[in-house]
């Protein structure tokens, strides 16, 4: 079987065991899903990255969940860059990945790795109880109306009032199908709720979030870059945000804290695209045994 070199990198971090964990398979683009998939499950991290040569772009990325592969994902696409930046892999400052949700431009500026998301997708807006049921809260506690957005990957931005109840907020799997089914769901997205509200966790931050998970993924993802491009683009949109760059914080319940650097490209009411910049910590290092095929 062949073997392959990994890269375990913490993203939307600059230190150990902070940010979102990804562990960066490379040259292992061509493996069928099943394959990458079960190695996700092996590491119990949520998301993991492939990679590979592209026709069209300086590199391939495929991005996989323990369940399936997913067309886009931000913290990996910070985790993958920083892990080839660390191995010597990347000439100059700029860098475009072939992913599912297309060509994604990236610059490093510094220490930051910025990654400039598609144009934001407004989707379906759900009956706010629908949404509180899903998340185990009271309407009352939910700002204004949630609505489906997607800059490279669906989610259900939902706006909380305060902390105390992005705190409090627990998924629940039967109001998840309602959910789902009132927002276009095929059974192969889950389109999981991102809460946020509107103060950081911390002093520097301008939003703190949460994106709550259903089996087999973990529970929690500790940051979600992907979200957190859709969540900027849901608050300019709704013009819950005035700034046109802000500091995203995420992470901080589980003790693996998070931050991002969130900035519009184009103006408010026709958004090019969304620019998520973070960094990334290059934690350990190895080789993995992987098979062309699952047997079995």
């Amino acid at each position: 079987m062949p073997e392959f070199q990994f890269d375990w990198v913490d993203a939307f971090t600059d230190r150990p065991f902070g940010g979102n964990g990804c562990a960066v398979v490379h040259g292992g683009a061509h493996l069928p899903e099943a394959v990458a998939c079960a190695y996700v499950r092996e590491t119990s991290l949520v998301e993991c990255t492939f990679t590979g040569p592209s026709e069209v772009a300086d590199i391939r990325v495929r991005y996989f969940l323990a369940s399936r592969e997913i067309p886009f994902a931000g913290h990996p696409t910070i985790a993958t860059v920083a892990a080839m930046r660390d191995r010597g892999l990347i000439a100059g400052d700029r860098l475009t990945l072939e992913t599912g949700a297309g060509i994604v431009p990236v610059v490093l500026e510094g220490d930051q790795i910025v990654m400039q998301q598609v144009a934001p997708t407004f989707g379906p807006r759900p009956d706010p109880a629908l949404v509180a049921a899903a998340i185990s809260r009271p309407v009352a506690e939910i700002v204004g109306q949630p609505q489906l957005v997607s800059t490279g990957l669906p989610f259900c931005i939902t706006v909380l009032k305060d902390h105390a109840a992005l705190k409090a907020a627990r998924l629940d799997a039967t109001a998840m199908q309602a959910l789902g089914a009132a927002l276009g769901a095929d059974g192969s997205d889950v389109m999981e709720p991102f809460l946020v509200t509107l103060e950081g966790a911390t002093a520097g931050g301008d939003t703190f979030s949460r994106l709550l998970m259903l089996p087999p993924s973990p529970p929690e993802d500790p940051f979600t870059g992907s979200a957190t491009g859709a969540m900027a683009a849901y608050l300019w949109h709704h013009g819950l945000m005035e700034p046109a760059r802000f500091v995203a914080e995420q992470g901080h319940l589980m003790g693996r804290p998070g931050q991002a650097v969130v900035s519009r490209v184009g103006p408010v009411d026709a958004i090019e695209g969304v620019r998520v910049g973070g960094t990334g910590f290059v934690l350990m290092r190895g080789s993995v045994v992987l098979p062309e095929a699952l047997t079995g």
